[in-house]
């Protein structure tokens, strides 16, 4: 028991299956290949977005503005299309991911260059990104009939008996854990999380990697943002609005250490999922949504209580073993 507890992502994998095969017995159908896919499904915008923060969280940072970056994203892919109907859906992605990619790298160089906290950064540009894209709507939406149907219909398309959607979250899934565990820049997230000073030493420079931290997870909101209006077929200010903390609990519940350079891409995945099964469930079993919120809120600090205790008890450990290894020298 105590090496599974050790393994956190060993340990999600039992309670979702758990709270699969309890949610079926007052939702028959509810753990069907069927409702699991939709769910993974409803999920893959979150598991990309979490992917996206937990780079960022690594390097010992916050990006609370991925929610904002997604809606005006968003809203400026749908306009596109709206106004113009024949510009290729390749060039709206490309687009959409440029967007973001810039619209993070703001907060990026707000970090590095001015060393402003991330927490106050993000907090400033998610309240400036919604902001703009307000201004360039309008206030008004994008609706379904507004969009071209390819645009519409890409991230549904049936591939291999799931929708394109899924496919392009496990596409992600399996960037990011290539990126982030055979790359230098991957090593540098770590090591400019885990233990700052010693990155210094070894030459990693910290407030870069940041900023392509904070890029990269932009760049993951911008896809994010076409995927969204895409599939719930509407685009409008307040869309996603709290998603990012979606993301930080995601994150959280996967093992990710607030306090940077611990984690998984499998913990960030788990974690969503996690999520998304409760999001899927409490509502079919008749939980209001009041009392859905305390239990995401329940669940999302017992992570974090988790988390603690663990790390903790991890540094104990070393210290213990090096205070072994000088007695006995």
């Amino acid at each position: 028991m105590k090496k599974l507890l050790k393994h956190r992502e060993l340990l999600l994998v039992g309670i979702i299956a758990i709270m699969v095969a309890g949610f079926a017995t007052r939702a028959p159908g509810f753990a069907t290949p069927g409702n699991l896919a939709n769910i993974f499904n409803d999920t893959s915008i979150l598991i990309i977005l979490a992917l996206g923060q937990m780079t960022v969280i690594l390097t010992k940072s916050i990006d609370l503005s991925v929610a904002a970056n997604l809606a005006f994203t968003g809203m400026a892919v749908a306009m596109l299309d709206a106004a113009y109907p024949g510009m290729p859906l390749a060039l709206l992605v490309i687009l959409a991911v440029g967007i973001g990619a810039a619209l993070g790298a703001i907060n990026g160089m707000l970090v590095w260059w001015l060393r402003i906290p991330p927490i106050v950064v993000t907090l400033g540009t998610l309240t400036i990104y919604r902001g703009m894209a307000f201004v360039l709507s309008g206030g008004a939406w994008v609706n379904s009939h507004q969009m071209t149907p390819g645009f519409l219909n890409f991230p549904r398309l049936p591939v291999l008996g799931m929708p394109l959607l899924s496919w392009m979250a496990i596409g992600i899934v399996l960037m990011m854990w290539v990126v982030l565990t055979r790359t230098q820049f991957g090593r540098a997230t770590y090591a400019s999380g885990g233990n700052p000073t010693a990155a210094v030493y070894a030459g990693i420079d910290i407030g870069r990697t940041r900023f392509f931290a904070f890029t990269l997870s932009g760049a993951l909101a911008g896809l994010a943002g076409y995927l969204w209006v895409s599939r719930y077929a509407v685009a409008y200010v307040d869309v996603a609005a709290g998603f990012e903390l979606d993301t930080v609990a995601a994150c959280v519940i996967g093992g990710i250490s607030i306090a940077g350079g611990i984690g998984t891409v499998a913990g960030a995945v788990l974690g969503a999922l996690f999520l998304g099964v409760i999001k899927n469930a409490l509502p079919v079993i008749g939980i209001s949504p009041f009392a859905q919120m305390a239990i995401s809120g329940i669940v999302i600090v017992a992570a974090v209580v988790f988390n603690a205790r663990a790390e903790r008890k991890a540094g104990r450990i070393i210290l213990r073993d090096r205070g072994a290894k000088e007695v006995s020298a």
